[in-house]
């Protein structure tokens, strides 16, 4: 099973990626079930950014008298809903595995490490293309980190990080790219595998679909 969000966008790339896969491959018998989302800065932003960070994503730090609920994402209420309606739908009309993906770009990617760091059992392989966790200065990436400190290492279930940048990005994202690895180099776990790829010269929007084959083998490789 694959949960894309943003399931309006990139969805040929998503279809020619695993129509080229090794016939030998278990996930020639994929599910991809795409969210799809209208795009409106206020419907996206607050389904993708988590409860912690500005809806407007200013990489300045909130400050800290702006505390109405209405400026904070609700990414909490989104993840809700695929953990209690979508996947309890899927599961009892389809014949699923327990081989679960959630696959996001930019917001998106920002969601799937949200969900990584607050449900880390709810899929085993997390797919980021160029995720944006630099909300309020870097803040989601400051939770993640905490969450990898302090993991109990022994309950979780091996799970496949693997997240891309591409190489014209600005340089903020580059620069969460670097975060992001530290991070994951600093915090070695025995459940969480990780992988990483800079595209060269991909801008912003040109990334996902240069790592979609990428994240389809890495996981495949993962799981066998």
């Amino acid at each position: 099973l694959i949960i894309k969000t943003d399931g309006n966008f990139n969805l040929a790339n998503w279809d020619k990626a695993l129509k080229a896969l090794n016939p030998e491959s278990i996930l020639n018998e994929a599910i991809l079930v795409a969210i799809p989302n209208q795009f409106f800065t206020d419907t996206r932003n607050r389904d993708l950014v988590p409860p912690y960070a500005r809806k407007d994503v200013n990489t300045n730090p909130r400050p800290k008298h702006e505390t109405s609920p209405e400026i904070f994402g609700k990414a909490d209420l989104f993840l809700a809903f695929i953990e209690q309606e979508l996947l309890t739908y899927l599961e009892a009309n389809y014949r699923l595995t327990e081989n679960r993906i959630l696959t996001g770009f930019s917001a998106g990617g920002s969601f799937t490490l949200y969900t990584l760091h607050t449900k880390p059992m709810l899929f085993n392989g997390y797919f980021a293309f160029s995720p944006a966790p630099w909300y309020d200065y870097m803040t989601e990436l400051n939770h993640f980190n905490a969450f990898l400190q302090v993991q109990t290492q022994s309950y979780y279930r091996p799970t496949l990080l693997y997240f891309t940048f591409g190489g014209a990005e600005h340089k903020v994202m580059l620069k969460t790219y670097n975060n992001l690895e530290q991070s994951l180099v600093s915090h070695t776990s025995n459940w969480l595998v990780w992988g990483s790829k800079v595209n060269p010269d991909a801008k912003h929007n040109d990334n996902p679909a240069l790592s979609i084959t990428g994240a389809l083998m890495a996981y495949d490789e993962f799981i066998n």
